[in-house]
């Protein structure tokens, strides 16, 4: 058997040697990566049986932004495919050691990516175009002013960046350099958008500068992602138990505050035109999605233009709305917001001062 506290390699079956949590159940609301990730996590070092985790998703698909759908006949959608590093997406990596492959018997997910892109690498030889030319993006355009106001959001507190936008800590001339015409186009930043979230990215990924006009750092799954990485984990943990509830919205949660925190005591879900309620219980685990890189988003034609969807209309647990009076109630697309706020993963726990109820037997560990 396996130590919990290995990380396997390859894809082949693992049971892992830890104290099984059989009176804990966990509810996840949203089926995109996090919650997939999470639920793996929860089965390979928090010790809960599959059967006890049960997954909400909205639509009829499980992998949130990772979809990937159509036909030959009408058009093909992949809203939300991402382009890996090793350096930046161990955590992906980690979870997709332990994941068969589908299609490579005897070989993990991650296997099968790494094996991929030996075989096919990144390397663009028209970065920059202009005018119908290639431009010579080796050079980055960036003047030395440009290059202390990047070591300078780089090293600034994101306290002290509070709301700026990327466009107050740069000169307009910044916004012209093949650097800035690469780095947004990679990352889909505009110069409206946080100072916040840019410090984050040039952090996370400074070690694509000498690379970032070939795109050489990129590493790519041999499918769209559904196929490569939500469809093997998400047979993973049927394989396991994991409940997955389809067509299912959370309405609202009923939220009580405790001496150490908050917990969920009631989560509400509407699924085939019917309420149901579920009851938490004391040692029980809710994750909630709040937010969506798709969140909002709809798709036009060539004939049509895509409709214009309000965060409101779209349902997500983005902004969560609060009565003060008795338990707290949370109600999707209601009340506050927050500019710049990334998507993250909440966590609510019934049993307020258990901060290590997941942590003696694996890499889970509370903030």
């Amino acid at each position: 058997m396996a130590n919990a506290r290995q990380r396997p390699t390859s894809g082949t079956e693992h049971e892992f040697d830890h104290p099984v949590r059989g009176g804990t159940k966990a509810y996840l609301v949203g089926g995109g990566i996090a919650s997939l990730a999470s639920a793996a996590y929860l089965i390979r070092d928090g010790g809960i049986p599959g059967k006890n985790i049960s997954i909400f998703e909205e639509t009829n698909v499980m992998g949130g932004s990772l979809d990937g759908q159509g036909s030959p006949e009408h058009n093909y959608v992949i809203r939300g495919g991402r382009m890996f590093t090793e350096e930046a997406y161990t955590c992906m990596f980690d979870l997709l050691s332990f994941i068969p492959s589908l299609t490579a018997p005897g070989k993990s997910v991650k296997d099968e990516i790494y094996e991929f892109n030996a075989r096919i690498k990144s390397d663009s030889h028209a970065r920059l175009v202009k005018n119908g030319q290639k431009i010579d993006a080796s050079a980055m355009g960036l003047t030395n002013k440009d290059r202390l106001d990047l070591v300078a959001i780089i090293a600034t507190s994101e306290d002290s960046l509070d709301a700026k936008r990327i466009e107050d800590v740069f000169d307009p001339s910044f916004f012209k350099t093949n650097f800035w015409y690469m780095w947004c186009t990679t990352f889909a930043f505009q110069p409206w958008h946080s100072a916040v979230e840019l410090k984050r990215y040039l952090l996370r990924f400074i070690q694509e500068f000498p690379r970032i006009h070939t795109l050489a750092g990129v590493r790519r799954t041999p499918y769209n992602q559904y196929d490569s990485i939500v469809l093997p984990v998400s047979t993973w943990l049927k394989d396991r138990g994991v409940q997955f509830v389809m067509g299912a919205k959370v309405t609202g949660m009923d939220i009580k505050y405790g001496q150490n925190g908050k917990g969920v005591e009631r989560i509400d879900y509407r699924c085939d035109g019917t309420q149901h309620e579920i009851a938490v219980g004391s040692d029980d685990l809710v994750f909630v999605t709040n937010g969506s890189m798709t969140a909002a988003s709809s798709l036009g034609s060539m004939t049509s233009p895509p409709r214009l969807v309000t965060k409101d209309e779209d349902g997500s647990l983005g902004a969560l709305g609060v009565a003060r009076e008795g338990p707290l109630r949370f109600r999707p697309a209601v009340g506050l917001q927050r500019e710049h706020q990334p998507v993250e993963m909440a966590v609510f726990h019934r049993h307020f001062a258990r901060p290590d109820v997941l942590r003696p037997h694996g890499g889970i560990h509370w903030q």
